[in-house]
């Protein structure tokens, strides 16, 4: 007697199979499935082959039963370490967000984001991390006191750090800008036009990059034999951060003739400061920043000198750092440090 089945088989769904793919391409489903999976036991023209056959029937391997095998999840976390407002309102972590997802996608893997700000953010976050839901971490924590990369650190998972790892000098894996190299250049480019009462709107001093920015403007100026005292600011990386700064800098130091700003957001703010109080930019007050952000420094009045850095190809050695630990846990750990530029506009 015939028993009658409810719901489609596997194979009557519409969906190909692995077996359809092996008898497309010729080959034993063993060898299918190692190629498909990148196994190097398994010739360049059975792997064509094979890898042919799937994109002309259409397939796409079974994640779940590709996770049994692989013990991988085809996810990665990206962990921004701020407020969740400003994040949003930070071109440079935006645009770590769109490299994050498209560096991520080109590999195969799906972008999970976790903002992580309260105490309770921070154990969520760990528990997230330590249940198996993602292969690796991309983090980017900025603040000294930012208790996440230690935790972090329990956790048997694959991390990579974009900036200085906070409270971690050693033993993890770091992609980071060269910020005081990058500030030298501003500076030096303000020396080099003359300018001898210069300014800067620093970022916060609990942050790696604002405080390694904040170090090679006073170098170079004491280089130059010019005195730093009383021309620094502390600003937060904001808009109104910035514009405040050069409020306080211009009551301080009515006489500055230029001034190096930490990011080009602060920078905005400083600028419109400079209008208000009628100051020509560049004749009375050159101005030089750090980011270069595309939507940001070209649009401005005028159009901002800064240093230039970028956010994808950050991102995109992060991933290729994830990639090589996820393969071998035993790599050692080291700091990558990328090279900036200075672009040169009408701001200076």
């Amino acid at each position: 007697m015939k028993v009658a089945r409810v719901g489609p088989r596997p194979e009557e769904d519409g969906r190909p199979t692995l077996e359809d793919v092996a008898a497309s391409a010729g080959v034993s489903r063993s060898t299918a499935s190692r190629a498909l999976n990148d196994d190097g036991y398994v010739s360049a023209r059975s792997r064509e082959k094979v890898q042919a056959a799937a994109r002309e029937l259409g397939y796409s391997p079974n994640q779940a039963a590709r996770s049994l095998v692989t013990r991988r999840t085809g996810a990665v976390a990206v962990v921004l370490s701020e407020p969740e407002a400003r994040l949003l309102d930070d071109p440079y972590r935006t645009a770590v967000m769109r490299a994050g997802y498209r560096e991520l996608a080109d590999v195969g893997c799906q972008m999970v984001l976790i903002f992580s700000d309260t105490r309770e953010d921070l154990d969520r976050t760990v528990r997230f991390l330590d249940g198996g839901h993602v292969d690796g971490v991309l983090v980017f924590a900025p603040h000294r006191t930012d208790p996440l990369p230690k935790a972090l650190r329990q956790l048997r998972i694959p991390v990579v750090y974009g900036g200085q790892a906070a409270g971690l000098k050693r033993g993890v894996h770091v992609v980071d800008f060269d910020n005081e190299g990058g500030a030298k250049l501003a500076v030096a480019h303000l020396v080099e036009a003359g300018h001898r009462r210069i300014a800067t709107i620093a970022g916060p001093q609990d942050q790696s990059a604002a405080i390694d920015r904040l170090s090679g403007w006073r170098k170079t100026l004491l280089d130059a034999g010019l005195d730093p005292a009383d021309l620094v600011e502390e600003g937060d990386f904001t808009l109104t951060g910035g514009a405040k700064a050069m409020a306080n800098l211009l009551a301080r130091r009515p006489d500055l003739d230029a001034v190096f700003v930490a990011s080009d957001m602060m920078a905005l703010g400083a600028l419109r400061t400079l209008h208000s109080a009628g100051r020509r930019i560049p004749s009375d007050v050159a101005v030089v920043s750090f980011d270069d952000n595309a939507t940001l420094a070209p649009e401005m009045d005028p159009p901002l000198t800064s240093v230039h850095q970028d956010p994808r190809e950050q991102v995109r050695v992060m991933v290729e750092t994830l990639l090589a630990v996820m393969d071998d846990r035993d790599l050692k750990p080291r700091q990558r440090i990328l090279p900036v530029s200075l672009t040169h506009r009408a701001s200076s």
